[in-house]
């Protein structure tokens, strides 16, 4: 039995990796509550009246927010020139604010504008995002809240002090070690390499066959979490100062790619072996559960045994082959897992050189706006806007539906309709398709809803008591920012508590008031959709297909490599561990922009097909890792090198058709490339039986082979069968080398 404390120790790790989502929570907490009092001894020495200092509290708790994200995890000096133009920023809104808040009709007309300059900005870097959104925030606080020219002083100076205070918190008591950072990253790997080992344990020696389904897919779920983790530490390890000094940022990754690889041939072999039904799924139960309570020298005690048993039954037994492999993944794992927390001396490759798959947004993997950057919008032949670039048609989308929102939210009240222009213009922020917009809209309504009923009981609770109200205040503030990242919903949720909390200190709490919020969130959201559907769309079946085909492309580049490195082409070698790094960056963007399509609340949507597509994706990425972990291994198909070479140019030329292939097309894709590779590594490739199994190129390509069949025979025009091949051509080597594959029948 696993230790209570390891057990809690490893859910905490896995379920947060380097410990972001906490860092992040925690930054902005204790950054916004700080600054709380740091204005308040401000107000009073400079004598400012009650209204002021809570103006100057309210707008330096902002900033506070605000900057305690956006310096986030980067270098001392890059926060000092961030943090510096964060007075700018809200000034170039306060300013104008100021200037035109005497004229309600030009100060929404003003505020339009803004919107649109605050989106716009983005295209200048991730920075430029929060840029945008103080200036968008000044204005808001300077135009709302009749600021004048007078006043602006003071407001300005606020904004200093807390800008002065929020750096100097991230530069002491919130400053991030990139180096401890990545030691979480790892152990974040680590733990949830445990927990797929725990998945393969309960999938093996579950006795109820119709739970398979439901254990498989926790299995594929597990696996996903893996690369998440496996990404953040590629990105991590680019960062200056993470890698320890004397070791190497590509060591770390090759042992990390090779620990990726063991886990996902962990995964698979047990699930071929609950296929298979042999008795040797006992046996690899137990190392797998053995590998999950951290008892490794008794799993590799165990999977000794599991090998001796595979390899002496041979070919005689149901289950020889998965056995085999699942216990030459678990012998393996231990040390490379070891290996991955001290990667191994520098000076294979210096850390300057080395060039991340992914990069890293503000402590976080890049979300779906990166990866839909280069879709083009719908409708572009007759809507001029839909050919404006990404940014430039979400500050168009942003600022329409702003305006909108003015309009609609004014019809239910002339003082709260800002609620629906905030709701509206955040739908906008952080999405990149039409579901995606849509499903932060519904996710803020719900929280909203939600929050509603829970903000007036907590209310009635902390009535009278300050001490309550601020214990309240940033109880929400925490829980909202770190459960952001597991659904938009929660951190609505406490932001509504946590303005029932403040119009509650204000004196002006009342359901209604909390009813007529909801209300304005509802219209936001509803005229939000209405301009992502109806103005420059971003369809999101065209931008899966587009990452899609992303994901082809680094596997053809995969491909193209190891052809070369088979007929041992002259020239640098191909950095095979980039490669295989970049095809799991590429499945986790697919992953990504697809997600809101196999969500169940949008109903009609082809879920269990796409779903079903997503796991041959899945699977092509573990086949082509597998493909490039073999080309880092002496001798692979150094015996019979013709027909894996043919094989690999032939699945290359597969990948590329399948890649052009339009949507609804009638005809099999890449038939042709498909027929070469089958007979360039079935018929040209001479294998006894059982060793093509153990050769892991050959094992990688043929597995490569079936997937990319599966693939062509599951398009959109319905399942379609590849033709065979004429008997006569065929040779009699061809049909003996397939009877050797476990699963395969001989042809003819």
């Amino acid at each position: 039995m696993l230790p209570r404390g390891t057990e809690i120790r490893d859910r905490v790790a896995a379920s947060d990796p380097g410990l972001s989502r906490l860092r992040s929570a925690l930054g902005a907490t204790v950054s916004m509550g700080t600054a709380l009092g740091v204005e308040y001894l401000l107000a009073h020495f400079t004598g400012a009246d009650p209204k002021g200092a809570l103006v100057g509290m309210l707008l330096g708790a902002v900033v506070a927010m605000m900057g305690s994200m956006a310096l986030g995890d980067s270098p001392a000096w890059t926060k000092v020139k961030t943090a510096v133009f964060f007075p700018v920023a809200f000034g170039a809104g306060m300013v104008p604010g100021a200037a035109v808040g005497a004229h309600p009709d030009l100060m929404l007309v003003v505020f339009v504008v803004v919107m649109f300059l605050a989106v716009f900005v983005r295209r200048f870097g991730p920075v430029f995002f929060f840029y945008g959104f103080m200036a968008w925030m000044g204005y808001f606080f300077a135009s709302f809240l009749h600021a004048t020219v007078e006043t602006l002083p003071a407001l300005l100076l606020a904004v200093v002090v807390a800008s002065v205070w929020v750096l100097l918190l991230s530069l002491t008591v919130l400053r991030t070690s990139p180096e401890r950072t990545l030691g979480q990253v790892v152990r974040a790997f680590d733990a949830r390499g445990r927990a797929l080992a725990r998945s393969c344990a309960d999938l093996l020696s579950s006795p109820d066959p119709h739970q398979d389904v439901r254990l498989r897919r926790r299995v594929q779920r597990r696996q996903a979490r893996i690369a998440e983790a496996a990404l953040m530490i590629e990105a991590w390890s680019a960062q200056p100062g993470a890698v320890p000094e004397g070791f190497s940022a590509a060591a770390l990754r090759r042992a990390m790619v090779d620990a990726h690889h063991l886990l996902d041939q962990l995964a698979t072999s047990a699930c071929a072996l609950v296929d298979s039904g042999s008795g040797l799924a006992v046996l690899a139960a137990e190392v797998s559960d053995r590998l999950a309570r951290h008892d490794d020298r008794g799993a590799s005690q165990v999977a000794y045994r599991l090998a001796a048993l595979a390899e002496g039954a041979g070919g005689t037994a149901g289950g020889w082959w998965p056995a085999r492999h699942f216990a030459a993944a678990a012998l393996e794992l231990a040390p490379v897992l070891e290996r991955a927390r001290r990667p191994g001396a520098a000076g294979a490759e210096p850390v300057d050189d080395f060039e991340p798959a992914v990069g890293l947004v503000f402590g976080a993997l890049p979300g779906s706006a990166a990866a839909a950057g280069e879709v083009p919008a719908r409708h572009a032949r007759w809507n001029p806007l839909s050919r404006l670039d990404f940014v430039s048609r979400q500050a168009v989308q942003g600022a329409l539906a702003g305006a909108l929102a003015i309009l609609a939210g004014k019809q239910l009240s002339d003082a709260r309709y800002y609620w629906a222009v905030l709701a509206a213009f955040v739908m906008f922020t952080g999405t990149a398709t039409r579901t995606e917009t849509f499903l932060k809209g519904f996710n803020r309504v719900v929280g909203t809803f939600v929050g509603l009923a829970a903000s007036i009981g907590l209310a009635a609770l902390t009535a009278g008591s300050t001490a309550a109200v601020l214990a309240t205040i940033c109880a929400s503030m925490f829980l909202g920012f770190y459960l952001i990242r597991l659904s938009y919903a929660y951190m609505i949720f406490f932001v509504t508590i946590m303005v029932g909390q403040l119009y509650s200190v204000l004196h002006e709490f009342s359901p209604g008031l909390l009813l007529l919020r909801l209300e304005e969130t509802a219209i936001g959201a509803a005229v939000g959709l209405l301009v992502a559907l109806l103005v420059t769309p971003l369809s999101t079946r065209d931008t899966v297909r587009t990452v899609r085909n992303n994901l082809l492309g680094a596997l053809h580049e995969v491909l193209t490599a190891a052809a070369a490195r088979l007929e041992r082409h002259p020239g640098p070698p191909a950095d095979f561990d980039a490669l295989a790094r970049d095809l799991d960056h590429r499945l986790y963007q697919l992953a990504l922009v697809a997600r809101p399509l196999t969500r169940p609340v949008l109903g009609g949507t082809t879920s269990p097909r796409l779903r079903h597509r997503l796991s041959l994706y899945a699977a092509l990425t573990t086949h082509g890792r597998a493909l490039a972990v073999a080309m880092r291994m002496p001798g692979s198909c150094t015996r019979h090198p013709e027909g894996p070479v043919a094989a690999c140019t032939a699945l290359a030329e597969a990948v590329e058709e399948l890649t052009a292939a339009p949507p609804g097309t009638g005809r099999p894709a890449a038939e042709g490339p498909l027929a070469r590779a089958d007979v360039a590594l079935f018929a040209y490739t001479p294998a006894a039986a059982g060793e093509r199994a153990k050769d892991p190129a050959l094992r990688a390509l043929s597995h490569l082979y079936h997937v990319l069949c599966d693939l062509a025979a599951t398009g959109s025009a319905g399942p379609r069968r590849l033709p065979a091949l004429p008997n006569p051509t065929v040779p009699r080597l061809y049909r003996q080398v397939r009877a050797g594959i476990p699963g395969e029948t001989p042809s003819g």
